[in-house]
């Protein structure tokens, strides 16, 4: 308490002066009270500064603006302190003498400061009891600052630092003990009775993970009880040393200061968390509403002119998009903190990242949107998409799935699909047939009207050609050895079209060399003496098996 006694003596002597003063002359303290409102106006934004001590203020002083308050109450404390280290100089030496400017205070040749009537005026008395109170404050900090440095008081600060040491180890390990006991007696009780939380037989929490959040909690306990004590400890233990004693003291302040301001932040920042509360809401509400709408519209149970079903569920996630960022623009001002500076530079640099990072996605994505509207292709589509051809298994925004005929999956980006041409072969293929065709060369010996009608036969024995519309034959060119035939068929199955493709060709094989016809290839030497065909006696040649023909199931 020795810290807090010059502070004590200096608010007690200006009560007792003011008191004093008013009680003798009423008329004085009229006319003090008139010069003090003279002055105010003009003394107002001048500041004043604690001169402090160890950790205690002993009194406040005016500054200028030539001279601060701040460093004038530093320049005070440091001569109090260089007067108090020499131990020369009697604390009862401190005196106040007059001068020119005020009162200046000196000891046995040092001089430690000059009173000034603005100082006086700040605290509402007159010039002489201020000083006064002043230089008993100062007699009283000397004699302090020199007892808390002495070497019984240097002793007994340390040991009263090594009990409180032993008193805050075994306080921590009192703590450790009854948090394992509690933990212990916990699981031994309750442990076989916290079963998982789940529907039927999903579980939502596990009884382990419950167990994990119960010690989680006993052991957060523990640890805020252990700061606790350490805290209690270091402030005891700083308050003890006249160097730390100032920190001690504010060391409660620096935890509480700022709880304090996140407190008030929280608090002003009510009606604006509030709004966005109700904004959350009532987007979400929205976009409810809205998938329901589309989810219908999906179904086929509402019906839009000239919308298509697919169209629903891209359509409402663009929705969903607009109506989000529309919710962000309107909640932007009322996010705590938004307006500031570094919320500011935040958000430029994620805007820079994402739109340099981005590009190419959105680019997907506009592309997915696109593909979506302009209706190239569906789920389930047989497609040719470059050199890829396959089955079309997955839209989505970014990318599309194909499945090739030979079971690969095959992942290409919506922006390359929409920069290249799209083969569909199953959007008209289902409704109107989708025509195959595949080309031979024949000799010009040969009749036309004998090629034409082996191709219509090779086309009959095709299982999965449609009957309605009739495969036909076109000639292609006239080449210089010879004629380019082409026979076309209607299928309707384009998923089947790799298998039509090769049972046409095993029967045009068939047909050609049952007439003794040769297929023969754009450029040649010359003739040969015997066509190159083969005799349907060998047909089956080893390893070959006999297989049952289409139309007459004989071998």
């Amino acid at each position: 308490m020795g810290h807090l006694l010059p502070s004590v003596i200096v608010a007690a002597l200006l009560v007792g002066a003011l008191t004093l003063d008013m009680a003798v002359n009423p008329a004085h303290v009229c006319a003090a009270d008139e010069s003090q409102t003279r002055g105010a106006d003009s003394e107002a934004e001048l500041p004043s500064a604690p001169v402090v001590i160890d950790g205690s203020v002993l009194f406040r002083v005016r500054g200028t603006s030539v001279f601060p308050a701040d460093k004038r109450a530093a320049g005070i404390a440091s001569r109090i302190k260089a007067l108090a280290a020499d131990r020369t100089v009697s604390a009862d030496a401190v005196r106040a003498v007059e001068v020119e400017t005020g009162s200046a205070i000196v000891a046995d040749g040092h001089r430690v400061m000059v009173v000034l009537d603005a100082d006086a005026r700040y605290e509402s008395v007159r010039p002489k009891v201020f000083t006064e109170a002043v230089v008993h404050a100062i007699r009283a900090a000397v004699t302090d600052y020199r007892q808390a440095r002495s070497r019984e008081a240097s002793i007994r600060t340390a040991v009263r630092s090594g009990i409180a040491t032993v008193v805050l180890a075994a306080l921590v390990a009192l703590v450790i003990w009854l948090s394992r006991r509690a933990q212990t007696a916990l699981e031994a009780t309750y442990r076989q009775r916290v079963q998982s939380v789940g529907i039927k037989s999903f579980q939502i929490v596990r009884a382990e993970q419950i167990w994990v959040a119960l010690r989680g909690v006993l052991l957060g306990a523990r640890t805020i009880v252990i700061l606790g004590l350490a805290f209690v400890y270091l402030q005891y233990v700083l308050g003890l040393l006249p160097w730390t004693r100032g920190t001690a003291n504010r060391l409660l302040q620096y935890v509480l200061d700022p709880l304090a301001t996140m407190g008030w932040g929280i608090v002003n920042a009510i009606p604006d968390l509030l709004f966005l509360v109700i904004l959350f809401f009532v987007t979400r509400y929205a976009l409810k509403v809205i998938h329901m709408f589309f989810a219908a519209v999906g179904r086929g149970e509402v019906a839009l002119s000239g919308f298509e079903r697919d169209w629903a569920d891209p359509t409402y996630k663009l929705l969903r998009v607009a109506i989000v960022a529309l919710a962000l623009v309107v909640a932007y001002p009322y996010i705590p903190g938004s307006g500031s500076d570094a919320f500011k530079g935040i958000s430029i640099l994620l805007g820079i990242v994402f739109s340099l990072g981005s590009s190419s996605t959105i680019a997907n994505v506009i592309a997915g949107y696109t593909m979506t509207y302009r209706r190239a292709f569906r789920i389930g589509d047989r497609v040719k998409i470059g050199d890829t051809v396959g089955d079309v298994t997955e839209m989505r925004l970014q990318v599309t799935h194909l499945r090739t005929i030979k079971n690969e999956e095959v992942i290409i980006p919506n922006s390359s699909i929409l920069s290249n041409e799209v083969v569909n072969y199953s959007s008209l293929g289902h409704r109107h047939g989708l025509i195959l065709h595949t080309t031979v060369g024949i000799g010009y010996e040969t009749p036309w009207r004998q090629v034409e009608a082996m191709l219509l036969i090779a086309a009959e024995r095709t299982p999965g050609i449609m009957s309605d519309p009739k495969p036909f034959v076109r000639q292609l060119a006239l080449g210089d050895f010879a004629i380019t035939y082409e026979i076309n068929v209607y299928c309707g199955n384009p998923h089947a079209m790799a298998q039509i493709y090769t049972a046409l060709h095993r029967n045009i094989l068939d047909v050609f060399n049952e007439h003794g016809i040769q297929i023969m290839t754009p450029a040649y030497e010359g003739d040969p003496e015997v066509p190159k065909v083969v005799p349907k006696e060998r047909w089956f040649d080893a390893p070959a098996k006999p297989v049952a023909e289409p139309e007459t199931g004989k071998p």
